[in-house]
């Protein structure tokens, strides 16, 4: 075949060349009915699979990211809701503590004027007990001082009478208790 084949050229168009892609096309046609009678229908089948399987992926994509905004809007909603509770949470515990510290200050002064009532009591206790002693202690004094002057000034005489005297008022008046 390379004999018949004229210098320059790398082959042939005669007619065994054209008998030959005759029947490799004819060859190639067999084939490819055959292989699309046999493989079509599964091609088709896993084509369409694949296709049904993309568009329920789309689906639910589409499904989940709906899903997905109905759940970010339901939990802004529920963070609002937390954030309204939290302020009204605050704002009772401020009303509560302002209440107890009003509550501990009413205490405070009902302690410290009871406080001061009790110190006004007993201050007036003590300056009853001590003019009560003051009075003893001067009566003391005053009868020591007299006595020393009366033992000087008066003489035996004189100082029964005045005794007598004293006696009778004692027994005239009433001892005052």
């Amino acid at each position: 075949m390379l004999e018949t084949v004229a210098e320059g050229r790398l082959f042939a168009l005669d007619r065994q060349m054209l008998i030959s892609i005759g029947i490799q096309l004819f060859n190639i046609s067999i084939l490819a009915a055959a292989l699309s009678f046999i493989l079509y229908k599964p091609v088709s089948d896993f084509i369409r699979r694949r296709a049904d399987r993309i568009r329920e992926q789309m689906v639910r994509a589409r499904d989940d990211v709906a899903r997905a905004g109905e759940l970010k809007a339901h939990y802004e909603e529920k963070l609002k809701d937390i954030e309204l509770e939290r302020a009204e949470i605050l704002k009772s515990a401020r009303r509560i503590a302002a209440e107890k510290s009003g509550q501990i200050l009413d205490e405070a002064k009902k302690e410290a004027a009871a406080v001061r009532e009790r110190a006004a009591a007993y201050l007036q206790t003590e300056r009853e007990r001590v003019n009560k002693e003051m009075k003893l202690h001067v009566i003391e004094v005053s009868s020591l001082m007299a006595e020393k002057f009366v033992t000087r000034a008066i003489d035996g005489d004189t100082q029964d009478r005045l005794f007598a005297e004293a006696m009778a008022e004692l027994e005239d008046t009433a001892w005052l208790s």
